[in-house]
Parts: C-alpha cells; structure tokens; sequence
C-alpha cells in the first residue's frame, strides 16, 4: 500500500511540478480563513484554540466537521417575542414590586424575557414510572388542547401509551401539539405516528436533519432537550425525563433515576409561551394560527394567588445571555449556608468551578453529586477529573449508582431551588435548547431536600486519594478533559 501511494504521488509530481507547493498553500488558506471565521465568533478562548486547532490537524476533512458540529448561532424570528406574546393580557412585563423580586429574579427576566410569575401546586414526581401515570391522567382530563415538546420520545411502551392517549383526546376534539428534536426520536417513524395524524393531532419536527440542503447548514448539534406538557393552559409537566422505557421503572430495573414537575398557577402561562415560540419557530406558523383565549385562559390563577415563587428560566444558541448557566453561578454566589448541586453531566465552565470551590472555601455544606458510570464514558472521566481541585476545596463529592443518575437539580441554603432539563455542562449551557424551573420557596426546597438525601444514601462519597493509577485514572481524565470546552 505503502509503495503504491508513493508511485501515485511521484506519478503526480512529475505531471504536476507544483504541485506540493499548491497543495500546502491551499491548506495555508483554508487554516487562514477558518481560523478567521472561527475568532469571529468571539466564544471562549479554550473552545476556539481547541476547534482551530483539531481543524488544523484534519485538514479539509475537518472542515466537514466543522460543518455539522462547529458552533453556530440562532437568530430567531423577529415573532418569538413581542408578537407571539400578544393576548397574553395580565402578563407581568417587568419585576413586581414585591418579595418575589430578588436578585436571581431581576436576572432570570433580564437573560430570559420571562418575568417572575408563582405557582399554587408544585408536586415532584421521581422516577418515569410516576411522571408517565401523572402525564396520562392529565391528558385524559384535557378538554381544549395538549401542547408536548420533548428531545426523546420513543415508539416503545412508554411512548404507545403516551400517543394513545393523545389519539383518544384528539378523536373528541381536543387540539394536540407534539413537537419532537428530529435526533432524539429519530426512532419515531410514520407509521407509528400515523394513527394520531389521522386523529386530528399535529407533529413537527424541530430542526430536522438537512444534509442533502448543502447551502443550509444541518444544525445537527442545536437540539431541543426540553421536555414540557402543557394541558388546557392550566397544568403543566417539565423536568429530567424523556418518554422511553428506558426511564420507566416499572418495566425497567435499571430505569434512569430521574425527577420531574407537575404545576399550576400563573407560571403555567410562562411554560405556555415557551412552547408557542418553539412551535412557532418550528413551523413558521404566526400567532394568528392560535385562539388565544384557549392558550392562556382567563380562569387561571393571578399571579398574586400563587404562594410559590416561580420564574421560568430558558437557554439556548439563540441567547448569548446562558441565563441558567448564569443563574446556577449567581445562586451559588449569593448562597450563605449551603450549595448542593446534582447532575448526570459535570462539565463546568471556569465561572462555574470557581464559584463552586469559593462556597466550600468560605464553609458553606457544598455537594456534588454525579452518576459512577454516566451513559457516557468520556463525560464521565471530563467530570473525574475536576475532583482533586473541587475536593482540595471542601467540597464533599457522591456518586451514584448502579442505576443511571440524570436527575437535574439544585439548592442552595433554604429556600432557592433550580430544577429541569439543563446538565451542569457546555452542551446544555451554550448549545442545547433548554428550561428550568427556579423556585423561591422554604417548603418546596425542604421537600426537594428530602428527596436528594435520599439520593445520597444510594450514593457513594468520594474520598482524596493521593495514590491513583497513571495509566487507568490520572492519563485517561486528563485527556478527556482536554476535550471539555467540545462536549
């Protein structure tokens, strides 16, 4: 093989004398310009040295690379806002004047375009099993419409329930929304959901795959992780855990350990609007394919009426704001006696790490946990890799399992709490399309705090280790972390 690619290129030489000049000038270029488009972006001096330089050491190949995964940003359209929101009537457009506009709030509507708004009900649903049961009876109840949004919907038990239910609600004149990611339920095919389009339902597709459009870039790392239900306008799910049986723990011993939300309030109208801008932007449909009044109906409760504070917080490449990146920081900075912080993928930001070793430097009950065995070995060595620091700090680290960890979810001291579909990672912060939920609110943050003690019960805590293996612990971290600004 050797020889023949030396024949071949010898063959060329003498064809082409200028060959090797005007290949290495052509690579000049081609780095020159990259390099250049890639600076432009103005991101993280890490990720740009590490994206210029894996595109120098793939030459042209790379560039393919860089086509499908390199960061990209979202300009909406001019509707998502403004416009989409008309009809919204006792919307509260800025901070009231009251209790519930702290700090974080100010922030959280400043990065977001979401004011701080209150919940009457908050119940925390752990595990599928209990969130799919919770999804269904609602559903089944829904007398107007069904809005779903989710990054992974699967065509397996837990998804036929899921569609069935919606078939049934559709057949009696209830108006069903499904929006899927295209690439988290690539699996989802026609035939399986051709029984709900006959039924009257609708399914789009948020950013479908477009390889063969080769001036449009394919947008295949700018996903929806978002997983929202909205019924009526009155009651609303989000949090952690896609419909797969993968996360059912009744059919499923090793189902992902997960949390999710049921709510009711006026923060239900926020969890509205976020779905109507993904669905608007998905589609290309205006506010004027909606009845308003069914979207945001007048018999929900004011935002007085609701002793919960709750304020929707989104993110995504359309933001350059990371708003629940910034707030997570802000939160953890503001905190007094404790930060505890869960998540299936630790990937931190310099902003994120510091703020994290600072709270247990100056005392504070810091906590980490993360999953032994994540569904990702690189993420699960990157995460590994920070614990010396985070440890030296005094910040006590768990990790659980045997089962899947892909809990999201955050306290800090009694009463601030931030839950949902965002990991502690890049991805989720700059690239994923992403809603949490952050609450100021004593007893629901006691009732989140029952629920992860129980979690560290099943967990393992991490102690200092000053002897660790060069070759099977230090090596192979240290190298996945070099890829961290990537993931």
């Amino acid at each position: 093989m050797r020889e023949a690619l030396h024949d071949a290129w010898t063959t060329l030489s003498g064809s082409f004398p200028y060959l090797g000049r005007a290949l290495a000038a052509t690579y000049v270029i081609y780095l020159l310009l990259l390099a250049g488009y890639i600076v432009l972006q103005k991101r993280e001096p890490v990720a740009t040295l590490s994206w210029i330089l894996s595109l120098a050491a793939l030459p042209y190949i790379g560039l393919f690379v860089y086509y499908l995964f390199g960061p990209q940003r979202i300009v909406r359209q001019r509707l998502r806002r403004g416009r989409s929101r008309e009809g919204l009537g006792t919307y509260d457009a800025i901070c009231p004047p009251d209790g519930a506009c702290t700090e974080l709030a100010r922030v959280g509507q400043a990065t977001t375009g979401l004011a701080p708004s209150s919940a009457t009900d908050v119940d925390w649903l752990v595990d599928g099993a209990a969130t799919y049961a919770a999804i269904i009876e609602a559903i089944g109840q829904a007398q107007r419409h069904v809005n779903l949004e989710y990054y992974i919907f699967e065509p397996d038990h837990a998804g036929t329930a899921m569609r069935d239910a919606l078939i049934e609600r559709a057949r009696n004149g209830v108006k069903v929304r499904l929006l899927l990611d295209a690439v988290g339920s690539s699996k989802v095919g026609r035939k399986f959901l051709k029984p709900l389009l006959d039924a009257g339902g609708e399914v789009v597709w948020f950013h479908p795959r477009q390889l063969l459009k080769p001036f449009k870039r394919p947008w295949l790392n700018l996903r929806t992780h978002r997983k929202l239900v909205v019924v009526d306008g009155q009651v609303a799910f989000t949090g952690g855990i896609n419909v797969t049986d993968e996360e059912d723990d009744s059919r499923n011993p090793n189902a992902y350990r997960d949390l999710h939300m049921r709510i009711r309030g006026h923060v239900v109208r926020s969890l509205q609007l976020v779905f109507l801008e993904d669905w608007i932007y998905a589609t290309g449909q205006g506010p004027e394919h909606f009845q308003q009044v069914d979207l945001f109906p007048p018999e929900v409760p004011p935002r007085e009426a609701g002793h919960i504070h709750a304020q929707v917080l989104i993110s995504g490449p359309d933001s350059a704001w990371e708003a629940i990146h910034r707030l997570h920081v802000a939160a953890i900075q503001e905190a007094r006696r404790r930060v505890w912080l869960v998540t299936p993928y630790f990937v931190p930001g310099e902003a994120a790490r510091m703020a994290l070793t600072s709270a247990a430097l100056a005392g504070l009950d810091t906590r980490l946990m993360v999953p032994k065995q994540s569904d990702s070995k690189l993420v699960t060595l990157c995460a590994r890799s920070y614990f010396d620091e985070l440890l030296e700090a005094g910040v006590r680290i768990w990790e659980y399992g045997p089962r899947m960890l892909h809990s999201k979810a955050f306290i800090a001291d009694e009463h601030t709490c931030i839950v949902g579909t965002a990991n502690f990672d890049h991805r989720s912060f700059r690239l994923n399309f992403e809603l949490s939920m952050m609450y100021n609110n004593r007893e629901l943050t006691s009732e989140l705090e029952t629920i992860l003690l129980q979690e560290f019960d099943n967990a393992t805590e991490v102690m200092p280790a000053n002897h660790r293996s060069l070759w099977r612990e230090r090596l192979p971290e240290a190298f996945a972390r070099l890829a961290s600004p990537l993931l």
